[in-house]
């Protein structure tokens, strides 16, 4: 407060410290006690977010995905032209995502070399592979259908990633495997990559750790909200 007791604005420390925004964080100074803080709250948000997905109807969730198609591939051409040639990956529903299997179809079909992520190493970078609607599916870490081992394997100029959370600076909160942050990290040049979640699903902050690494865009039902 300031010294005539009206609301004053939050300020970053250390210089006034006691008017600080409480979703500040600074992720250059992290102690081990406020790493787990952070841990525990961020899984207290999956679990709130993941019910409250799971609580949508099969109807409102297919409406929210082809709402989120429709603003994808009109984002994809105001920003890219054609994809035609240039690698894209997207990924398969699972957990009530957003199912844009229709637009990874229709950039196949408009000449995009479309791929899909998969776990081959534990603890380590994803990995792509080609994908089209002809491709066999196996499955994958956690069941997951993913292209078969004989597909190419290639490195995407463009990815989407699905969040359980996001945020307005474009952090994701994801599931907390952080196979996606290292994926990231590992690739030279970095793929632009869009966060695809739902307009309720917007966080104040996530509280970013060092190695969180905030996406190109942010695209809901509403549309592109960051990026």
């Amino acid at each position: 407060m300031t010294s005539d007791d009206t609301p004053g604005r939050y300020a970053s420390p250390p210089c006034m410290a006691a008017e600080v925004d409480p979703t500040y964080f600074d992720p250059a100074h992290v102690d081990p006690e406020q790493a787990r803080d952070v841990a525990r709250w961020r899984k207290a948000e999956r679990l709130r977010l993941r019910a409250e997905r799971d609580a949508l109807s099969v109807a409102e969730r297919a409406a929210k995905g082809e709402a989120i198609g429709g603003h994808l591939l009109r984002f994809l051409e105001a920003r890219f032209g054609r994809l035609a040639g240039r690698v894209f990956s997207g990924y398969w529903p699972i957990k009530g995502e957003p199912d844009l299997r229709p637009v990874l179809a229709s950039l196949h079909a408009a000449g995009a070399r479309v791929a899909l992520p998969l776990v081959e190493v534990k603890a380590a970078p994803l990995v792509f592979r080609r994908w089209t609607p002809e491709t066999k599916m196996v499955r994958g870490d956690w069941n997951i259908p993913v292209p078969p081992p004989e597909a190419e394997a290639v490195v995407p100029e463009i990815a989407l990633a699905p969040v359980m959370g996001w945020t307005q600076d474009r952090f994701r909160l994801g599931y907390g495997g952080g196979y996606f942050d290292r994926t990231l990290a590992s690739l030279s040049p970095r793929p632009f990559t869009i966060g695809i979640g739902l307009q309720s699903a917007r966080l104040a902050t996530i509280f970013p750790q060092p190695h969180d690494i905030p996406l190109d865009a942010i695209l809901t039902e509403d549309g592109a909200q960051a990026g």
